[in-house]
């Protein structure tokens, strides 16, 4: 198991290459099986989670192809199974994206129930009640969903909670459906704008995309006619290397990116003093050397505050002048990263889901362990500016999310640098 080695204190400044978002790319190559057609999926970032989700799909059988730019042909005509086992599906969750296409192309899926996760509960109940609506058969037996259909029914679909997953799941299962289908409280993340753009370009019919709305037209097929589709930017590592920026004082310009699915987060970082300059697939950020100040925040469904952005900017405050409050909304476990921190001389008090930090101007190294994606990355964030060496243990939550992170971040001059156990 590898680790992290961070000797913190340099102003990070340079340029970086934004990689393919990790939350679009694995529904949409979920999504490739619902092609009567192999089909060229580019821009797919090379982290932990796509390989496992290109392991799975060719247990299933399906014909993968991978070059050297991690463009990703898929040949779903080859399929001979129909499972997702445990062994995979309990190292991601994601993994449940296979069951709504499973089910609507070739009317059966077998897959693992996801199991727990570090971040809290994210019960799959909206998936199997949505499917059920459709008309499809579901029993959970031996810790496995069994689903089948001849063929699903569109339907009037009211999600009790917003769910990106369950959005996705049900919307790619309802291409195929008969009749049409209204998935009303849907998730209106960019990732889900961007699965229905790669369905619509196979030959679905979703219309409202981006809004709470979503209605699908079922079609009898879906075909890529030898088109390639390339995965939207990731808007989550992008604000990661922002506020590595803030956090340090330096000046950081990001290439390959979307300023405008970003609009939450640049806005908390102009609240701390950032200068920021954007154009159609740029962001620049200048500290000028400055300390950030103090943001408050509170998560919640895209459009508003990520919840994939809170541990970061629990890092920014911890070394930012002023006091601020950081409001959870989305997972309930989601402040693990915070007993790291104060290892490493954070002052932050938890209540509820609740945190109120207190910045310093200066925090210390310390050996620290990551608990889940995105905690990880706020511990290498917080080493970048803690005095000393910080060692950041269990990096394999980072490689599920992040590309490279410590080749980008040296890119940018930080000393970092990855060590065997």
């Amino acid at each position: 198991m590898d680790k992290l080695m961070i000797t913190g204190g340099t102003p990070l400044n340079g340029e970086l290459r934004i990689s393919g978002a990790k939350n679009a790319a694995l529904p949409i190559l979920a999504g490739t099986l619902l092609s009567d057609t192999p089909i060229s999926v580019g821009n797919v970032p090379h982290l932990l989670d796509i390989t496992t989700t290109l392991e799975l799909l060719g247990r299933m059988g399906v014909g993968l192809t991978v070059d050297e730019k991690l463009n990703v042909e898929v040949d779903p005509t080859a399929i001979k199974s129909f499972t997702a086992p445990y062994d995979l599906v309990k190292t991601m969750r994601a993994s449940i994206l296979v069951l709504g296409p499973l089910v609507a192309k070739f009317g059966r899926a077998e897959v693992s129930l996801p199991g727990g996760c570090a971040i809290g509960g994210r019960p799959v109940n909206l998936h199997l009640a949505g499917l059920a609506q459709m008309g499809a058969e579901i029993e959970v037996r031996n810790g496995y969903i069994h689903a089948k259909a001849k063929r699903l029914k569109g339907c009037r679909l009211v999600l009790d909670l917003v769910t990106v997953t369950g959005t996705e799941n049900l919307m790619m299962a309802a291409t195929l459906a008969e009749g049409t289908t209204i998935i009303e409280n849907a998730a209106r993340e960019p990732e889900v704008v961007d699965l229905a753009r790669f369905l619509n370009m196979m030959g679905a019919n979703i219309q409202g995309a981006g809004t709470d709305v979503l209605v699908i037209e079922g079609v009898d097929s879906l075909s890529a006619n030898g088109q390639n589709y390339r995965v939207m930017p990731d808007r989550i590592e992008a604000g990661t290397y922002l506020v590595a920026g803030a956090m340090t004082g330096g000046k950081v310009k990001l290439k390959d990116v979307r300023s405008d699915i970003l609009d939450a987060v640049l806005q908390k970082l102009r609240e701390s003093g950032a200068k920021i300059v954007t154009t159609e697939d740029t962001i620049e950020l200048d500290m000028d050397g400055q300390r950030p100040h103090s943001v408050s925040l509170r998560t919640a469904p895209y459009p508003a505050f990520p919840t994939d952005m809170q541990a970061q900017f629990m890092a920014l405050n911890a070394v930012a002048d002023g006091v601020a409050v950081i409001t959870e909304t989305i997972f309930e476990n989601r402040f693990m990263h915070v007993q790291e921190m104060q290892r490493m001389g954070a002052d932050i008090t938890v209540e509820s889901n609740t945190a109120i930090i207190r910045g310093k101007p200066q925090l210390n190294a310390a050996p620290v362990m990551a608990t889940d994606l995105r905690a990880s990355a706020s511990l290498v964030l917080a080493a970048l500016v803690a005095e000393g060496q910080t060692v950041v243990d269990r990096i394999y939550h980072i490689d599920r999310g992040y590309e490279c992170i410590e080749e980008k971040l040296a890119q940018l001059g930080a000393e970092i640098r990855r060590v065997p156990q």
